[in-house]
């Protein structure tokens, strides 16, 4: 019996997946050479994996980023992106460019960032097994708003975003958004990205996705809290909230990284309920209405309270 209990035992143990050290890959993109650390699971070569984007903030790089926000170690199952951004003018700091970040909005610095995106995307689908349903991208201040453009302008590519210290960086980048499940994480003593900035942009995306106006208790790390608000149409919203400033916080990694586990396309953190899918687009529409009523002028000065003025450091 003992015996029988301890194949038993191995038999049914879990399989531990070691996390591969992330290594260097290059990308010519037009006159560019880019770069990002990538990790890349065994696996990959045989089977599907999930796939995830993480985007340093401005002046960051991409060795900062995998050693502060290591998913590769988190999720050893997926390949993790650490891309390295280049010289940038910032819109809070930095006017003159001279550290590393992402383009703010569609079209700026002729798309270059929108463009390595799209060329490493090109080239991890040539090379390995991508699993379409589960590609993902996260990211920090500067990084977190190119995450809000990613999603503005290639949504259709990911299955969920988890910006941090962030918000979309235009009115048409806000426009530009379709509900998707979303995580973002915000500092209430942020000095350069404001909370009450950051509470409209959640408050945005809330009602863009469909959400319910109470949330509920999601999870816990350090000093974040983690609210759920579930979603009528399938793409609920989790606010992941810590009293600090502009600092990355440690314990966020891991809570992203199960949130993103979660989601799926086309299978939802929770239950969809409620309103038939005329009735969720009449709804969208009414909040279309509802935020962007201005002429586009008036609605520049309004957006600038929650969406401009966020953007990045």
């Amino acid at each position: 019996m003992n015996r029988l209990a301890v194949l038993l035992g191995l038999f049914f143990a879990p399989v531990l997946v070691v996390a591969a050290e992330p290594t260097r890959m290059e990308w010519t993109v037009g006159d560019l050479k880019r770069e990002a650390l990538v990790s890349v699971p065994e696996s990959a070569k045989a089977s599907e994996v999930p796939l995830v984007y993480v985007w340093h903030g401005h002046g960051g790089t991409m060795k900062h980023a995998a050693a502060t926000m290591p998913f590769h170690k988190l999720w050893p199952e997926a390949i993790v992106v650490y891309a390295q951004g280049v010289p940038t003018p910032g819109k809070l700091t930095d006017p003159e460019g001279k550290k590393t970040g992402w383009q703010m909005g569609a079209g700026d610095h002729g798309d270059r960032d929108l463009k390595f995106f799209d060329e490493m995307q090109k080239s991890l689908h040539n090379d390995y097994k991508i699993d379409d349903k589960r590609i993902f991208s996260t990211g920090h201040s500067n990084g977190g708003g190119f995450t809000y453009l990613l999603w503005a302008t290639r949504g259709e590519a990911f299955a969920a975003f988890a910006p941090s210290a962030a918000g979309p960086g235009s009115l048409k980048g806000a426009r530009d958004l379709k509900p998707k499940p979303c995580l973002h994480v915000a500092g209430e003593a942020d000095p350069l990205v404001k909370y009450e900035n950051q509470k409209r942009t959640m408050e945005f995306v809330r009602k863009l996705n469909g959400c319910d106006a109470e949330g509920k208790f999601w999870d816990k790390g350090g000093p974040l809290v983690g609210t759920l608000y579930e979603s009528k149409t399938g793409t609920p919203f989790l606010s992941l909230i810590h009293p600090g400033d502009h600092t990355y916080p440690s314990d966020a990694p891991k809570l992203i990284a199960k949130f993103f586990k979660e989601a799926h396309v086309g299978e939802s953190l929770v239950t969809p309920r409620g309103p038939s899918a005329m009735a969720a687009f009449a709804a969208r529409t009414t909040l279309r209405n509802h935020f962007f009523p201005f002429t586009a002028f008036s609605f520049d000065q309004h957006f600038s309270q929650f969406g401009t003025a966020t953007m990045v450091p």
